[in-house]
């Protein structure tokens, strides 16, 4: 299956808006009124030029301190390399402003692999004058180094970590700091499994890998050794049962599946297998397409 990487983000910060401005833009931090915040519904743009549909990934409406109106924070992850994301942040960014008439802070989180100097501006000029000067707040991650962060208790901080810049002999650390942030945090469940979720997405070691990580954490001191395998152990579990969960629905559908088509071979209508079946007719349809 691929990975909605903008899903994944979206819900990260949405559940850690404050510690992902904190960590990343602190003096922004110190003028936003945290008291004040509310997540806006999904924007759909379409760029009739490409022929595209964009959806922003995450609106957050709040204040500053001290001022009783509305600013926007506008925060866009960007996993792929696109020549024209600058543009596409203005245009954005101008769509917003229209509609909601109220200053927005443009943030992309640039999450890709290729290490690169990504513009965060967007001009047009002509050789008799400027006439715009768009910028916005970037975040590069693979620029970042893992290893300033494992000291931080910010989620963010912790589940970020497998976007940051590692090499490939460094996984097995980076999950074990990884581990001891989220023993430290004391999360409540949810969030634990979150971060743990995001994570394993993009890290997600290999049965040597796991040996050796088992191996280190045996050897830290008997308290945090035990709460990072409790820590793993709970995980591996949930993931099983999840795993078992969905291998039951997928089957369960591919049963049905199986049923309807041979009720349709032996000339039975839609609306004759929807009454059997219990399905809607639209159900049923979709089934029957299926090959």
């Amino acid at each position: 299956m691929p990975i909605d990487h903008d899903r994944l983000f979206k819900e990260l910060i949405q559940t850690f808006f404050e510690e992902f401005i904190v960590l990343f833009f602190p003096t922004m931090h110190e003028h936003i009124d945290f008291r004040h915040v509310s997540f806006l519904s999904e924007e759909l743009f379409t760029d009739v030029t490409a022929g595209e549909k964009y959806r922003v990934d995450l609106l957050v409406e709040t204040k500053l301190k001290g001022e009783d109106s509305l600013i926007i924070v506008h925060i866009e992850n960007q996993s792929y390399v696109q020549p024209s994301f600058p543009e596409r942040m203005f245009i954005y960014f101008s769509r917003l402003f229209e509609k909601y008439r109220k200053h927005i802070v443009p943030i992309a989180v640039f999450s890709y692999d290729p290490i690169r100097d990504e513009r965060s501006t967007f001009m047009i000029h002509f050789p008799f004058g400027k006439v715009l000067d768009f910028h916005f707040f970037t975040v590069e991650l693979r620029k970042q180094n893992w290893r300033n962060y494992i000291r931080q208790d910010n989620p963010i901080a912790a589940a970020l970590l497998s976007k940051m810049g590692y090499t490939e002999s460094e996984r097995v650390e980076l999950k074990k700091q990884f581990l001891r942030m989220l023993v430290r945090m004391e999360l409540d469940e949810a969030k634990q499994r979150l971060l743990f979720g995001f994570f394993e997405t993009y890290v997600k070691l290999s049965d040597e890998e796991e040996r050796r990580l088992r191996s280190e954490v045996n050897e830290m001191e008997t308290k945090e050794k035990e709460q990072v395998m409790e820590l793993i152990i709970s995980y591996e579990q949930k993931a099983l049962e999840k795993g078992r969960e969905e291998g039951i629905e997928q089957g369960i559908k591919q049963g049905m599946k199986h049923l309807v088509q041979t009720m349709a071979k032996k000339g039975m209508s839609v609306e004759d297998i929807a009454n059997i079946t219990d399905l809607a007719e639209d159900e049923v349809r979709e089934l029957l397409e299926k090959e």
